[in-house]
């Protein structure tokens, strides 16, 4: 019990002297009993059993109650709320991910950043904050990256110093570690519910209007090809979950993923992944060979979480060869940058195109560009539904279906604007038509605004 006091003792005076460094006077305090506490449980716990221990019903709760028989037994002067506080802590430093715990719990976050040790960013509606929880050092976050990228059978070091990976729940993680990232460690999670957003979601939040949703369902019906663009955050995957939702049951569907994202609710669903390579830098599977292998697999549809690199070839071979109706997602601020960067992006394989060929393949292959927009204040909307029409000239033919025009900030800080449709018929009626679905009614003179 006395050196419990002697830590605290000097925990506090630590406190005193360093009060302006950032930690609020009385964190260094809680930070050196909790790490007496954990001492204390690892004398008493069997580390091996842990493991077993976490796929137990009611170990967390068992091991809850032993460390708040330590703190009681050393003597901590703590209130009820503190001591229920610092054992939960401890708890998530034995089963969890530590500090992130209460994060990775909080519905409402879709981004946890970690910019080294002493700050901790969350992304809530489109608006990044900072939060007050720190890890205790750098030492300290390694531990807690190792402890999420060994999960899956990766390794972090100097020799490695750059890993992405999955957390159980599907969360998305990137790390960076010195010497790549100059100040300490970088954690990056891009967090995924287990109830995506769905139509009715994008309506409340007035991410596009019911004419809108209607025209873009009936497209995937017809089983148009339909690329989503936009940038980082935009809401792509969350759009093309949405889309792919009308997609018959009756149909096969064939996904390829970086990182496993898509959530589809069909039955038929047959999910790849790409596989990085091992420690000896061989073994690795790229999208490009799943996308080739896929075709092999007898898909109604092939749904490509992103097209980044020499697999748009393959893609647009896919669209072109029978396979319509096929959904992916690219990086882009505009339809025209979209079309840009799947020419870029098709050419950078071995075999060797013309660029009008390109041109004239993307032409057909693709049917409508959807531009997903992350707007200033934290709002997503669908600025374009855009047609493409053909290839003239070298030049591929568009136009725009749906647009959403910015009129300014409200009082509120929220953007003001309109949906607004063209009034153009678009060429793809007729296959609408044809599949049995309705052009939506007052699609000419269809406005909303938003304010």
């Amino acid at each position: 019990m006395s050196n419990t006091n002697t830590i605290s003792s000097n925990a506090a005076r630590s406190d005193q002297r360093s009060g302006a460094g950032g930690r609020t006077i009385g964190d260094n305090v809680q930070q050196h009993i909790k790490t007496s506490v954990h001492k204390e449980l690892i004398k008493r716990i069997d580390l091996d059993k842990l493991g077993d221990m976490q796929e137990t019903p009611g170990a967390q709760q068992q091991l809850f109650a032993v460390i708040q028989q330590i703190i009681t037994e050393q003597g901590v002067p703590l209130s009820a709320a503190e001591r229920d506080r610092l054992a939960q802590e401890v708890v998530d430093e034995v089963f969890g991910l530590g500090p992130l715990e209460p994060l990775l719990k909080d519905d409402t976050i879709s981004d946890i950043l970690v910019n080294t040790c002493n700050a901790i960013y969350v992304e809530r509606r489109g608006i990044l904050e900072k939060t007050n929880l720190t890890f205790q050092d750098n030492k300290h976050l390694l531990h807690i990256i190792d402890k999420i990228v060994s999960a899956v059978g990766r390794r972090v070091d100097e020799s490695s110093p750059m890993v992405d990976a999955r957390l159980p729940d599907g969360s998305r993680v990137n790390v960076i570690i010195p010497p790549l990232a100059v100040d300490g460690p970088i954690l990056s999670i891009r967090r995924f519910g287990s109830s995506p957003l769905g139509a009715a979601d994008l309506l409340r939040f007035q991410a596009l209007t019911p004419p809108m949703l209607e025209f873009l369902s009936g497209c995937v019906k017809a089983r148009l090809n339909i690329v989503i663009s936009g940038g980082t955050g935009s809401g792509k995957t969350t759009l093309l979950n949405t889309l792919s939702s009308y997609i018959s049951e009756r149909e096969r569907i064939v996904t390829i993923e970086d990182s496993a994202e898509l959530q589809l609710r069909q039955e038929h669903v047959v999910r790849l992944e790409t596989r990085p390579p091992n420690v000896e830098g061989k073994g690795a599977i790229r999208q490009r060979e799943l996308v080739i292998n896929a075709l092999r697999m007898r898909p109604d549809r092939v749904v490509l979480g992103e097209v980044r690199g020499e697999e748009t070839l393959d893609m647009l071979q896919a669209m072109n060869t029978g396979h319509d109706g096929s959904l992916t997602t690219i990086h882009s601020n505009t339809p025209r940058d979209a079309l840009a960067r799947l020419e870029t992006m098709a050419m950078m394989g071995e075999i060797r195109i013309a660029e009008k060929a390109i041109r004239a393949q993307i032409a057909a292959a693709v049917h409508i560009i959807v531009q997903a927009s992350r707007m200033s204040d934290g709002t997503r909307r669908i600025t374009h539904i855009t047609e493409l029409t053909g290839a003239f000239s070298d030049v591929i033919s568009m136009q725009d279906i749906f647009l959403f025009e910015k009129k300014g900030i409200g009082p509120n800080g929220k953007i003001r604007g309109r949906f607004y449709a063209t009034g153009i018929v678009p060429k793809c009626a007729d296959k609408l038509l044809a599949a049995g679905i309705p052009i939506p009614v007052g699609l000419a003179d269809h406005c909303l605004e938003i304010s």
